[in-house]
């Protein structure tokens, strides 16, 4: 039923939307990519289902994944950004792909590289609404997406951390000038940007009750198609492209064939490129605009 599946793409989109605000946070502060966002979105999976497994609280387990992506996202920042700030940006871009690598094979020592799976009985309730029904978990995961947009939201246009950010993705130097630390505000953009893939990786392996190390690669991409259909210079582009993307995957895969969700969802990144290099959200081509 249409219906019902375009619930299932909502939910879908809702993740997708989370680890693109993740990697736009940094490209629209720093503009490199973060390419270890995709591991990040992993790990904070990997922990969020640890901490679901010793039984504790699904609170629990969602705080537990973010702050564990959000640390990750610092040593990153350290490690694998800030002794390299002042090279070619393709220099930093290949080191967190270095980063992410690593963090794979932890992964893949700790957990092992074969799926691990929860009781599928753990979080399958499901509501009945009128012809469809949801799963808990489904709303859920779109509750915590919504909520957590809505507080990073408030944090970039209504506090002096957000402030300061939007101050140094605009110019790095004149933010200095005017006092603000650009290392820390640095340092901040990364902790949320984790803390955001993390969130999501923790929804997205509890939805479906199993987890790989290798699952990281797949969303990742998936996610950077969505910030670039979005906009790259536009970090609420992604509000828009997730559910889009999403959306298109899930109807691909129940009205087409899976094999040809990825087709559809990288010819429609292409299309958006040749129509809108901007993005759907970029406005004019000369236009920056706001970044964050």
């Amino acid at each position: 039923m249409l219906l019902q599946q375009l619930v299932n793409g909502l939910t879908l989109g809702a993740v997708y939307t989370l680890i693109a605000l993740s990697f736009s946070l940094v490209m629209g502060i720093l503009s490199i990519l973060n390419l270890a966002i995709g591991e990040l979105f992993m790990l904070g999976g990997y922990l969020g289902f640890a901490l679901i497994a010793a039984h504790l609280p699904l609170p629990v387990a969602l705080i537990g994944g973010m702050l564990g992506a959000a640390v990750m996202g610092i040593v990153i920042e350290k490690v694998a950004y800030q002794p390299l700030r002042d090279a070619p940006l393709i220099t930093p871009m290949l080191s967190t792909l270095g980063f992410s690598i690593i963090l794979q094979n932890v992964v893949t020592n700790v957990w092992g590289s074969d799926p691990l799976q929860l009781p599928t009985e753990l979080f399958d309730t499901r509501i009945p609404l009128g012809p469809i029904s949801v799963g808990v978990m489904q709303l859920v995961v779109i509750g915590v997406a919504v909520a957590l947009v809505a507080a990073v939201a408030f944090l970039i246009q209504k506090t002096s951390a957000g402030r300061a950010l939007r101050a140094v993705a605009e110019n790095r130097d004149v933010a200095r000038l005017l006092g603000v630390s650009a290392g820390r505000v640095t340092l901040l953009a990364f902790a949320i940007s984790g803390a955001l893939a993390g969130a999501a990786g923790v929804l997205i392996s509890l939805h479906y009750a199993a987890i790989t190390p290798y699952i990281g690669v797949d969303t990742g991409l998936k996610a950077i198609a969505v910030m670039v259909i979005g906009g790259t210079t536009r970090v609420w582009g992604a509000l828009l492209a997730g559910p889009l993307i999403g959306i298109a995957e899930v109807l691909t895969i129940a009205y087409g064939s899976s094999q040809a969700r990825d087709l559809v969802v990288y010819g429609l990144m292409i299309l958006i490129l040749l129509i809108r290099p901007q993005g759907l959200l970029g406005g004019a081509r000369t236009d920056v605009g706001q970044r964050v």
